[in-house]
Order: C-alpha cells, then structure tokens, then sequence
C-alpha cells in the first residue's frame, strides 16, 4: 500500500499500442500479481493471529481489496497504462524521509493485522455488532473513488517519493486535483477509517490512526519538496489550497 501523490504533467511515452486491448491486458495482468503482495501479507498476518481460517470478516477484508484490484487495475490500464509501466519500478533517488516513511508504514500495517487478527477474529475484545459492517464497507469503496481518480490521472504516482527529472515533471492541476492536492491520500485515510469496522475491531484503530498519521506526515513532507523543487507548484498550491480536506485544510 505504498503511494506518493507527486504533481506531474502528462506523460509523453504513450502511444496507441499501449492503450491496445492486449497490451492493457498485460498491464493488467502484470500489476494485479505484484498488487497481490498486500492480500497475501493479509493471509499470512491477520489469520495467524486470528488463530483460525474460519473467520469471515478476515475473509471479507481480504475479498474487498481483491475486488478493488480488480475494478482499479482495468481503468488505471485504460486510462494512464505509463503509471503501471513505471510504478513497479525500483527507484535509487527515493528522498531520504520516504525511507523512514516506509518502515513506519509497514510497521503501522503489519501491527493493525495483529491487533484486528486478535480482537476481531481471536478474542473480540471490541464485541462490536453486525450493524458497523455496512459502515465498514461503505467507507472502503468511498475512500477509492479519489484514490482511483488520482491514479488515472496523474501519470507520475510513483511508488516513492522523488523529483522524476527522467520523466519529465509538469505539475497536475486536473481532475481530483482541482480540490485538493493530494487526493490519493484523502481516499486512503477514507479507507483506513473503514477497515476496523470492516473487522470487528476498534482496538485496531490504534494501529490504524499511526498510519493516518505518517500519510499526513508524509503529505507535508511532499508538500515541502514540491514547493522547492518542481516548477509551477507554488503557483497551484496558491490557487488549491487544501492539502487533505476540501474547504477545511
């Protein structure tokens, strides 16, 4: 679940074989088995603490990333097939602070699996109701609309965090990006808040509230490179003045 929101303009490396019917399907295909690292991470976390296979909701949040994959993955190929040729990628100019982000995400991710494993699926300390469920849901699929618009749009959402002078940087002023300047990040956070309903398990919001807190961390951080480094961004963070929260912040 790695992600940076980076501005950059339209790339110019596509051409019409790429939006072909067989070549979005290779994109396809090639970035649901890398983006199937997440829910398999899911299976071998969240179930052993579970400590058992049985447990429908660890199921269900498994299933739910499984079906964002694949109503993503055919309109991020169709729309912007670079991003998925880029963003696999292993990358060495990665800004030294995404290194920190990194561990710190990953570390905040693993331990929302523990905690939700063993509240939800092991000792329901939560005991939440059946009621929270559909809330649950609903805030997962909310929370992709952004994060999809984002990713077909902006051809330069790069794994890591970087100044991709190699592709030609042009800041996005389009899309979901006419109302705040990271729109990948607002439908993450969105998400985030679903998936402890989605489980059972309020505990897991401990975890999941240290990873909403390194994607804001992250998003300043961003902000202060894009600022510095890209040209034309100042400019569009005069005119969209919300990072995170439309009309608020």
């Amino acid at each position: 679940m790695r992600h940076a929101d980076d501005h950059s303009g339209l790339d110019s490396g596509t051409t019409p074989h790429d939006r072909s019917p067989a070549a979005i399907l290779h994109l396809v295909l090639t970035g649901a088995a890398r983006a199937l690292v997440l829910p398999t991470l899911m299976l071998l976390v969240l179930f052993p603490a579970a400590g058992r296979l049985d447990w429908g909701r660890g199921w269900l949040l498994a299933g739910l990333f499984l079906l964002m994959l694949l109503i993503n993955l055919p309109i991020v190929a169709r729309r912007n097939p670079v991003l998925l040729r880029e963003r696999f990628k292993n990358r060495t100019d990665t800004k030294p602070y995404d290194r920190v982000f990194t561990i710190g995400y990953t570390a905040g991710l693993i331990a929302f699996l523990v905690v939700g494993g063993l509240d939800g699926g092991r000792f329901g300390w939560s005991n939440l109701s059946d009621g929270w469920l559909a809330a649950g849901i609903a805030l997962f699929f909310l929370g992709d609309l952004p994060l999809v618009l984002a990713l077909a749009e902006n051809p330069h959402l790069e794994t890591s965090v970087r100044i991709q002078s190699d592709r030609g940087h042009r800041v996005v002023t389009t899309g979901p990006y006419r109302v705040v300047r990271h729109p990948m990040y607002v439908g993450l956070i969105v998400s985030f808040a679903g998936m402890p309903l989605v489980l059972g398990s309020l505990w897991s919001y401990l975890p999941m509230a240290f990873m909403t807190a390194m994607l804001v961390w992250r998003t300043a951080r961003e902000d202060e490179t894009l600022r510095r480094e890209l040209e034309g961004y100042e400019a569009y963070a005069a005119r969209t003045r919300y990072r995170l929260l439309p009309f608020v912040w």
